[in-house]
């Protein structure tokens, strides 16, 4: 498995931890590193950086989510699949270097892989219309 892959489920199983645990991304992080094998100083990293940041921007994160999945409300979905919205926002709004369409593919491996029957095509619609008209932030203007 490529590094930045094995990073970014990593980083959904952190979040999804904290989403259904309600304990702080630190804590669920501490506790995977805990009880999980050390991996590679890079999937680490880019993993942390993938929760972090998507804790530190969830707000605006969500409500993309929101505006972009018609006809569902972000508490009616799927706790899997709201994570991978999550990250994969992340990266198309906040992240430099990583080009949407690796994003967007990405997720929707992952929510293949992790997800229902369906999760693919629920990503690709939601992440594909992101794509389309959102612009990337800049980290000027989250400062």
């Amino acid at each position: 498995m490529r590094k930045r892959t094995l990073s970014r489920e990593i980083a959904l199983k952190i979040l999804y931890a904290n989403d259904i645990t309600k304990e702080s991304v630190e804590e669920c992080s501490r506790k995977y590193r805990d009880n999980n094998e050390s991996q590679d100083e890079n999937v680490e990293e880019f993993s942390s950086v993938i929760v972090e940041g998507v804790d530190a921007n969830k707000q605006n994160i969500d409500s993309m989510i929101i505006k972009y999945a018609e006809n569902w409300k972000l508490s009616r979905m799927a706790t899997i699949d709201r994570n991978i919205l999550r990250i994969a926002i992340f990266e198309l709004l906040y992240a430099e270097g990583i080009p949407p369409k690796v994003t967007i593919n990405e997720a929707i491996e992952i929510a293949k892989k992790y997800g229902d029957k369906n999760s693919g095509k629920f990503v690709n619609g939601i992440l594909d219309k992101i794509n389309k008209s959102e612009k990337r932030i800049s980290k000027d203007e989250t400062e």
